[in-house]
């Protein structure tokens, strides 16, 4: 017989990954009001690129993987994707909608990861998966709505939705392509190409549209320590505890307990970056964590 499901060590590492990435976007959420999406998005990259170079040789060794030509360019297109051009767009719907919102926005990324899959890796979806994207469309829709000290005009806030929809979607096809090359590669050895990619993609795209911006921001104007935290607590480490919590525990159940970060982003933007919390918002997670639920029930 099965036994009891209890708190593993891959539960717990699961939600505190998920709290390891609320962290990091409340600091990118104060990071933005200093520095500008791309250019943090670059910062951040080579910082989380530097880590990852040290991490390569101690989990993986010195020796060379076999990579196919293909495998790289996937990997590194991925990088470009979901990485340079995602996070860029991310950080910008971060500062129009604030750190609550996007948390929950963010929970689109496990439904839309799944949608792909079924129509690029043969996947299938059932009724109850079907009804638990509805579910979040619904959560989504009640924390979408305009408050009343709102900046702006309910042009920017649709704006602000639509930049952040779009950062989640190209963060999901970006791991649905390069999803055979980590199955087949050492990860860290696929992140670390993907990271290239993603500098590599930032420095064109700044170069494209930074529009009199220059490439870094001056040394002296960077918040470092807090520019490391973020990089460090909100993507390396987070990173690092979302595999364990793959390695110890089902996918199914880590995916679920992953979701709980819209919680942690919600009552840490209500704590630290005093942003509102009201019913709809608190309403809005419940049926986005129940929805990311159904969605992922095994079948």
């Amino acid at each position: 017989m099965p036994a009891t499901r209890r708190m593993g060590l891959g539960e717990l590492l699961s939600l505190l990954s998920a709290a390891a990435w609320a962290v990091g976007v409340i600091l990118y959420r104060q990071l933005g009001a200093t520095l500008p999406p791309l250019q943090l998005n670059l910062l951040k990259n080579l910082l989380v690129m530097g880590m990852v170079a040290i991490a390569v040789p101690l989990v993986h060794g010195f020796a060379l993987p076999a990579f196919t030509a293909a495998q790289v360019a996937i990997a590194m297109a991925s990088g470009v994707i979901g990485i340079a051009i995602a996070d860029t767009l991310y950080f910008r719907a971060l500062n129009q909608l604030g750190a609550g919102r996007m948390g929950v926005l963010g929970n689109f990324y496990s439904p839309a990861v799944i949608v792909l899959s079924v129509l690029f890796l043969d996947e299938r979806l059932t009724l109850v998966q079907l009804v638990g994207f509805g579910l979040v469309s619904l959560g989504v829709f009640l924390v979408a709505e305009r408050r009343p000290d709102d900046a702006g005009n309910g042009r920017d806030l649709l704006r602000g939705l639509a930049i952040g929809f779009i950062a989640i979607l190209l963060m999901a096809v970006a791991i649905v392509m390069v999803k055979r090359t980590l199955e087949a590669q050492p990860l860290l050895w696929v992140t670390g190409l993907r990271m290239g990619g993603a500098v590599l993609g930032l420095l064109v795209l700044s170069m494209l549209v930074r529009r009199g911006l220059s490439l870094l921001p001056a040394a002296s104007t960077v918040p470092w320590r807090k520019l490391v935290a973020a990089a460090f607590v909100g993507q390396f480490l987070s990173m690092v505890l979302w595999l364990g919590g793959y390695k110890f525990t089902s996918a199914s159940v880590a995916a679920i307990l992953n979701e709980s970060s819209s919680v942690f982003i919600l009552l840490l933007a209500w704590a630290w970056l005093k942003e509102p919390l009201t019913r709809r918002a608190v309403a809005g997670v419940a049926l986005t964590i129940a929805g990311v639920a159904c969605m992922l029930l095994p079948h």
